[in-house]
């Protein structure tokens, strides 16, 4: 009997765009399911675990769960899970039904605040000049950051043809000088599948092609870019010579991160580190402590730069929008002076406050349409200033 050549296949059904510009796994209905597998969803990823892990125990204060914001947010239909942890201890620790203490959950654009301690450090060793622009590092960079310093990438402070607008900005319009929306960012990021007949290309490839007239910002206000990240990880190779997948393993071990860190990569291999990580609510924490001891590894090394970090809280950056106006976007971070933090799309947050070293690590999962709301994310910082206050001096 003769075996056919040519099978039939059909798209992967969990990145085939089905409705309203969506791949499936990011669908209102399937979006729960999809964060909280995304670390087996994207076509291409790593893993990383630490040799040594940092231990936990149980101290729990019981101010945490009668706050009555911790209370709300934890008890919504939309809620994943939460931990807070100061030191060594575990203060408190909540999860939905459906969610459990070992299970990795995507952590969306918290994935970001890494490259404030790999930059950090470069620029305390004096390998990166924050204002250089990016063309000295990356001569190859198109329009949209050839003339941005490296201090207006990591103030999310740079104009040019991307728009991360959820609601407002979806295109598939693949022509040079096009807006572009975040659905094309995703194609680069392997997270969906490119429209019948067009390559893939890579995360490179995609911040290379932005373009701009002028990359200033006309105000103070923060022009949220997710692949000013991409751009960033870009540079921290270039002038190490390392590879980012070892610079994270850095952090990782830093972090002293129990279980999986995994991270979506493009199709060169490259981490996706503007938004691409996945892990546990226990393990976000513990990354958090990072940000708490001010960049110092649980190895007793520097992962961060404690100078960048206190610089990073001190009144600096861009203005985020009118719901979060106490918050300030500085060096791929939100602060308000005190605490370091950064949330992430549909639901998640991350705040970590060296003041106490106390970390806050909040999972949920919006399932409206474009799961984008500002009163909300600006309704869990509130709830994470509430945990950070009972440890207020």
């Amino acid at each position: 009997m003769a075996v056919a050549t040519t099978l039939e296949t059909i798209p992967n059904p969990d990145l085939v765009v089905v409705e309203d510009d969506k791949p499936n796994w990011n669908l209102p209905k399937t979006r729960r399911r999809g964060f909280h597998n995304l670390y087996q969803v994207g076509r291409y990823g790593m893993s990383i675990r630490a040799p040594n892990i940092l231990p936990l125990s149980d101290a729990i204060d019981r101010r945490i769960e009668t706050l009555p914001s911790v209370r709300r947010l934890t008890t919504t239909s939309i809620f994943s899970a939460m931990a807070v942890v100061q030191n060594q201890s575990v203060l408190f620790e909540a999860y939905a039904p459906d969610f459990d203490r070992n299970q990795p959950h995507s952590i969306q654009s918290i994935s970001k605040t890494a490259m404030n301690l790999i930059i950090g450090r470069l620029v305390e060793e004096g390998s990166v000049e924050l204002n250089q622009t990016v063309d000295q590092y990356i001569p190859e960079i198109g329009s949209g950051y050839a003339r941005a310093t490296v201090q207006q990438v990591l103030d999310m402070n740079v104009m040019n043809n991307f728009n991360e607008d959820y609601e407002d900005s979806y295109t598939s319009d693949p022509r040079p000088g096009a807006t572009v929306g975040y659905n094309r960012q995703e194609i680069s990021m392997g997270w969906r599948l490119p429209p019948a007949g067009e390559p893939e290309f890579s995360c490179r490839d995609f911040v290379a092609a932005l373009i701009s007239d002028d990359v200033s910002n006309p105000t103070e206000d923060m022009q949220y870019r997710s692949p000013n990240t991409d751009v960033l990880g870009w540079i921290a190779e270039r002038v190490t010579g390392q590879s980012l997948r070892d610079l994270l393993i850095d952090v990782v071990e830093g972090a002293g991160i129990e279980g999986v860190y995994h991270m979506s990569t493009d199709r060169d291999g490259v981490p996706v580190v503007s938004g691409g990580a996945c892990m546990t609510a226990r393990d976000l924490a513990r990354y958090g402590l990072l940000f708490a001891r001010l960049g110092l590894g649980v190895n007793g090394e520097a992962v961060g730069s404690a100078g960048f970090l206190q610089e990073t809280r001190n009144d600096r950056g861009t203005h985020v929008t009118e719901t979060h106006d106490w918050v300030r976007y500085s060096n791929q971070t939100y602060t308000n002076g005190r605490w370091l933090g950064h949330p992430g799309f549909a639901g998640q947050f991350l705040m970590a406050d060296p003041d106490s070293c106390t970390a806050v690590a909040f999972f949920s999962v919006l399932e409206t349409q474009q799961a984008q709301d500002d009163d909300y994310s600006a309704e869990i910082v509130r709830m994470a200033e509430d945990v950070v206050a009972l440890y207020s001096a």
